[in-house]
């Protein structure tokens, strides 16, 4: 009779744990995000944190600023520091090429989101040649994006004088000094610096210029052996982007906050809600889908120094199972319902 009881209790114990592990595991679920640079381009990211979404997922979420641009945060990955990266798509490319494990999952922008901004007097390319540019970092999306409008316009980065300044703020500080005569800004900065007469001599939107900004990446191995974990990340993301869309106040404070701007003065709002509107409205992609055109584009223009990228399959870097199931599902669809 005795034994019986044990027995019950035993199967009763084990029954138990057998529901209790899952709720354990998902728990315990821990990722680590790294950020190449403060920029309000990581706005459904950081919303993604700062609202539980992550949480909601059953992912515990670190979000940190590594900085240094895409070539550092790259490299972080690649060590295993960190599970995810968000920076300039064409360094997860070219460490894919040189034999990294490295892949795109996804991209919440569209396209890039930066210009490049000048004095006055600077009205065309032509003009810029001998004058100093500034960029966050060399590998940084920034620099990449320079690279892009030069060559569009025949130009090479010999004919200028690039240099590494580390944030939209500093580079504007240094531009606003006489310190340097161009440079590279993302949003907000960039409304700042037309406010103050600083002429756009570059838009990607208006040259038909499609690059990765912040893309989504991590490695195959990571995505292979936690799968169910990187599948409840990106409906995170999803659930961001689309909370972002739809919730402007709220998410304007998140800006503000993760950008720093401790003032509420109105011309700092007029920023923050100029940078939300050009995000929410065009920018950010319901279903974050890297977009082929921006990978073919960074390929063209690798090829010219690594012979592997001639004739390489943009699909070849991409990892669009994890996307692509979340939409399937119809989990994004029902973000959008009401």
């Amino acid at each position: 009779m005795k034994h019986d009881w044990v027995q019950c209790q035993l199967r009763l114990l084990f029954f138990s744990a057998l529901l209790i592990l899952p709720f354990i595991a998902h728990a315990q679920d821990k990722i680590r995000v790294g950020l190449s640079s403060i920029s309000a381009t990581s706005g459904s990211i950081w919303v993604a944190e700062e609202k539980g979404l992550f949480k909601k997922h059953g992912v515990e979420a670190e979000v940190i600023v590594i900085g240094g641009g895409a070539s550092r945060v790259v490299s972080s990955l690649i060590a295993g520091e960190i599970q995810f990266s968000v920076g300039g798509g064409d360094s997860v490319i070219r460490s894919a090429l040189r034999g990294a494990d490295t892949v795109l999952v996804a991209s919440p922008l569209k396209t890039g989101l930066q210009r490049l901004m000048t004095r006055a007097d600077i009205k065309t390319p032509a003009d810029l040649k001998g004058k100093k540019v500034a960029i966050t970092r060399f590998g940084s999306a920034s620099h990449w994006v320079l690279q892009l409008f030069l060559r569009k316009w025949g130009m090479r980065a010999e004919d200028i004088q690039i240099l590494q300044l580390g944030s939209s703020p500093a580079m504007y500080a240094t531009l606003d000094k006489g310190g340097v005569d161009g440079a590279v800004f993302t949003i907000p900065t960039f409304f700042v610096a037309e406010e103050r007469g600083y002429r756009t001599l570059a838009d990607p939107a208006d040259m038909d210029i499609y690059y990765l900004q912040n893309s989504v990446d991590s490695t195959r191995s990571f995505l292979r052996k936690q799968r169910d974990q990187a599948l409840r990340f990106v409906k995170a993301i999803c659930e961001g982007i689309a909370y972002f869309k739809k919730n402007k106040t709220e998410s304007i404070a998140v800006l503000q906050k993760k950008l720093r701007i401790q003032s509420a003065q109105e011309k700092d709002v007029k920023y923050l809600e100029a940078s939300y509107h050009l995000l929410a409205s065009k920018f950010y992609n319901q279903v974050p889908y890297a977009t082929p055109k921006a990978v073919e584009t960074t390929l063209e223009f690798i090829s010219a120094e690594d012979p592997k990228a001639k004739g390489a399959d943009p699909k070849s870097f991409l990892d669009e199972s994890l996307v692509r199931e979340v939409e399937a599902s119809g989990f994004i669809k029902t973000l959008y319902e009401n």
